[in-house]
Formats: structure tokens, sequence, C-alpha cells
């Protein structure tokens, strides 16, 4: 009776513990040929706007960079802010824009959380914008830097254009 009762507990466990209930979540995640869509068509959009030569920054979720790619002379410092922009966007997540306005507020009324402005690495101006499914599920971000902070959004934003149909 006492074995049995065992074998019983053992089967038990161990169909517990292989049910769905801890069976690995799949979630969608961006790729390289996506992240390469992006910085072509955010390529393509600075040179219609004509504006300064950019750096391009991809990030996934955990901000573990999938691309990077920099234009001829975009500034050599923007390297690292392109970098900044893609984590920072990937990290809180929100446009860097909305951060920006976080940490430093707008219109005159005072950031709701300047604290974040003393955060390492972290960006705060436009330019970096967290990608997303269209449910809502966060994939990761992109951040451009070497034009101005507009321009570097508007770019990133022609990127994320050129992905939403698979997105």
């Amino acid at each position: 009776m006492r074995r049995a009762l065992f074998i019983y507990l053992f089967l038990f466990l161990s169909f517990n513990a292989f049910s769905d209930g801890h069976a690995l979540k799949s979630k969608p995640v961006i790729n390289l040929a996506m992240a390469k869509v992006m910085a072509d068509a955010c390529e393509a959009d600075q040179r219609k706007s004509g504006y300064s030569p950019i750096n391009i920054a991809i990030v996934d979720d955990g901000g573990d960079l999938v691309l990077f790619r920099r234009q001829n002379d975009a500034f050599l410092l923007s390297i690292d802010i392109a970098m900044k922009k893609a984590n920072s966007s990937a990290g809180i997540p929100f446009p860097t824009r909305t951060i920006e306005e976080l940490v430093y507020g707008k219109d005159g009324k005072p950031g709701i959380i300047p604290g974040l402005a003393f955060s390492k690495d972290l960006v705060a101006f436009a330019g970096g914008l967290p990608i997303r499914t269209k449910s809502g599920v966060l994939l990761g971000a992109i951040g451009v830097s070497g034009a101005t902070a507009d321009e570097d959004e508007q770019c990133a934003a022609a990127a994320i254009k050129a992905v939403d149909d698979i997105l």
C-alpha cells in the first residue's frame, strides 16, 4: 500500500511538473532580416529628407544589439548616442521624447520624474522609439543619432513603418 502511494505521488508530481503551466512561453522577436529592412528605410528617409548622416542602432527587448549601421561621415560621438537612445527606449519602454518630457517637463511645467536624468546611460531627447507588435508586445527599440533630434525621430519612425505589416 505504501509503495503504491509513493508511485502515485511520484507520477502525480511528475505530471504536474511538465504540464502546460510550466511550459516555455514563446514570444515574437526582432530578427536581423527585420532590422536590415528597418535600417534601409531609415537611410532612405535620411537621403530623401537631406539631413545629416546618421548612426542607427536596433536592439532587442533586452537591450542586446541586433544591428548597428553608420553612414559615411556620421558623427563618431553619435555612435554612442544612437546606442543609448535604443537602450533607453527598450528599457523604459517609451519614446526617448517622452522620457525627455518626464525628466525635463513640457510647456513650462516641470518633469514628473527628474531623477531619471541621473540614470547612467539614459538618453532623454528624441530619436529613440520602442518597436512593438500590433498587440503591444515589446520587440526592442531603435535609436538614431547624427541629425537633429526631430530628424532622428522621423527616421526611426520611418524604419518602424517599413515593417508595420509584419508587426
